[in-house]
């Protein structure tokens, strides 16, 4: 399945991208997974007291790491743990649902990690939380479960045990 189903979703990601009628139209019949009940948590201290994580569904990961389950229609659940001060260079994006060509010339669209070490170093924000979570953003099926009962909360007791205050995260 694997060399063709991937040439199918990168040419079902460019007509959806080009033809808007299209995409619309699959919104329109696709059933969202909505979230009830999710708690805010107002910020208790000025921003440039807080520690922030950063948390991509953008498919990147360490060229090192296991790259994302493109074979599954259903996505992959799993996420990546990324050292905040890593280089660009060491990164690789695996996520065959989204064009990211403009991510592959300037990761910052998906992954703002230079944005943030510059507000940091204008003192806007106390720290980077020392690691970035990323996950593959099409999450369908039965991995939704997954996604809200497992991973999910292992990243977020990750993200306590990192000391982060609030997170940034960024959709593909």
């Amino acid at each position: 399945m694997g060399r063709l189903y991937n040439l199918t979703n990168a040419l079902v990601v460019q007509l959806y991208k080009h033809v808007p009628w299209l995409s619309e139209r699959w919104a329109r019949r696709h059933r969202f997974v909505e979230g009830e009940g999710i708690p805010w948590a107002p910020l208790r201290k000025p921003l440039r007291e807080t520690v922030i994580a950063l948390v991509t569904t953008a498919g990147v990961h360490l060229k090192t790491q296991p790259p994302f389950d493109m074979d599954d229609p259903n996505g992959d659940p799993s996420f990546r743990v990324i050292p905040a001060y890593i280089k660009k260079e060491e990164l690789v994006i695996t996520h065959n649902y989204y064009d990211h060509s403009a991510a592959d010339k300037d990761l910052n669209v998906v992954l703002p990690l230079d944005r943030l070490k510059e507000i940091k170093s204008k003192g806007l924000i106390r720290e980077i939380a020392p690691f970035i979570y990323g996950f593959m953003g099409h999450i369908d099926g039965p991995h939704v479960d997954t996604l809200v009962k497992q991973t999910a909360p292992e990243v977020a007791a990750l993200l306590t045990r990192d000391g982060a205050e609030a997170a940034v995260l960024t959709p593909a």
